[in-house]
């Protein structure tokens, strides 16, 4: 247990070399979980592009890790550095050990991959297995398609290493939506240390939602306002294409200004065609803001992609909104879209059918009031939900044996059975981290 006299540590792991989705989530925990222990100390370990682009709160600071990206499931490339990737994976690995042992962490929160981008987080989980920290797994629900998951984790040995390493596992999201442990297949073992969260969303309040209504509708009052946004923007030049080739079409039914928020990641010279291409139109192309809520906010109609924060944070807010969700190289986004107008929360195209008609249909469908504001919304708690439990997981940090006070044959899986005993007792009847 953690002495109430001591600063509690928390270290977050997050891979997040394309889009800015992991790094949102894990900092608005890091945010929350500091907000109830102010003298506390956060450390974020990430390999996005823009490094600290989230502003932090006190005690809470970023480790770079060199940065690489996924370009199909189970292969990897470097973004910016020439080295060979396995150079590369060495650097992160050796950087990621040597941060875990001399920060001292009470709390691990790995996001996504239990064993880290092509298992660089193994040799930290490893070096720590005998030392009083709680290790927690941080999983959005949706992964990926369920037998691409199932594959890639048994090749990877990805439930082994939550069962070794892990203390437990919390699903950003809700099982009535999706159940994380049926469609990907965990094993009982596994099964059991999940804990669902809700969905993971930014605090209400403090927003200027009015002020951008009336920057961007000064001289246009009566017109609605279309804003979209995709993340990071890396591949969302289709679907901003789309759009403003449905605009003249949406302004003869009905008066509209639109905002398109391109993300950092998109490319400058599909940048530069998008605002070429605006010009004689009502639309506005800016790079990012400084607060996605206030502007989804503004907004009488959202039109995005599927990623996870962009649809928890509509859904926070109520706003109808048509999704496009990416093609790939993954199926998540596409899974979760579906699944959502299949609730009647949101509108959505299939990227194999995304043009301008196919847009155009959808926003004029929400302009009818066929797909207004969502009458329902899931769990939206996952913020405090998760905070909460990692808080909790301070009071769980026990001493274990060392690994020297172990006899042959006393180990399972390689970790010493004193400590999976000690875990399991400290996993019963634990009613903060009930399922529930």
């Amino acid at each position: 247990m953690v002495n109430t006299s001591e600063e509690a540590r928390l270290l977050v792991y997050t891979q997040d070399g394309l889009g800015l989705g992991h790094l949102r989530r894990t900092t608005l925990l890091a945010t929350e979980f500091l907000r109830s222990r102010p003298y506390a100390s956060t450390l974020t370990i990430s390999d996005s592009p823009l490094g600290q682009f989230f502003t932090a709160s006190s005690g809470h600071d970023y480790l770079k890790l060199p940065s690489i990206r996924k370009t199909a499931p189970g292969r990897w490339q470097p973004i910016a550095l020439a080295s060979p990737f396995d150079d590369v994976l060495a650097l992160r690995r050796e950087i990621i050990r040597s941060a875990v042992l001399k920060f001292q962490p009470h709390v691990l929160l790995v996001d996504h991959m239990p064993s880290g981008a092509m298992g660089e987080l193994v040799p930290a989980l490893e070096a720590i297995r005998s030392r009083p920290v709680r290790v927690v797994l941080g999983l959005r629900d949706i992964l990926d398609a369920p037998a691409t998951v199932r594959r890639r984790w048994r090749l990877e040995g990805a439930f082994e290493a939550v069962e070794r390493f892990y203390d437990d596992v919390l699903v950003y999201g809700s099982r009535d939506v999706f159940d994380v442990a049926a469609e990907y297949g965990w094993p009982a073992e596994a099964s059991r240390r999940i804990r669902y969260c809700g969905y993971v969303c930014s605090p209400p309040g403090g927003h200027t939602s009015d002020q951008i209504r009336r920057r961007y509708l000064l001289n246009r009052p009566d017109d609605a306002l279309i804003v979209a946004m995709a993340g990071g923007g890396a591949d969302a030049f289709p679907l901003f294409d789309a759009l403003l080739r449905a605009v003249p079409r949406l302004t003869a039914h009905r008066p509209c200004t639109v905002v398109i928020v391109t993300g950092p990641f998109l490319p400058e010279v599909e940048r530069l065609a998008l605002r070429r291409r605006a010009r004689d139109l009502p639309v506005h192309v800016i790079t990012s803001v400084p607060d996605s809520l206030s502007y989804l906010g503004a907004a009488d109609v959202v039109v995005g992609m599927a990623g996870y924060n962009t649809t928890s944070e509509i859904l926070s807010l109520r706003k109808p909104a048509l999704l496009v969700p990416r093609r790939g190289p993954s199926a998540e986004q596409q899974m979760r879209a579906r699944l959502f107008a299949e609730r009647g929360w949101v509108r959505w195209v299939s990227p194999d059918h995304l043009d301008a008609d196919a847009v155009g249909d959808a926003v004029l469908g929400i302009f009818a009031g066929a797909g207004g504001p969502p009458l329902s919304a899931p769990d939206l708690n996952g913020r405090q939900v998760a905070a909460e439990r990692l808080l909790a997981g301070l009071q769980e940090v026990v001493p274990t044996e060392p690994p020297a006070a172990t006899t042959p044959g006393s180990r399972e899986n390689g970790t010493p059975k004193v400590r999976a005993a000690v875990r399991h007792a400290a996993r019963v009847d634990r009613p903060l981290l009930a399922e529930g």
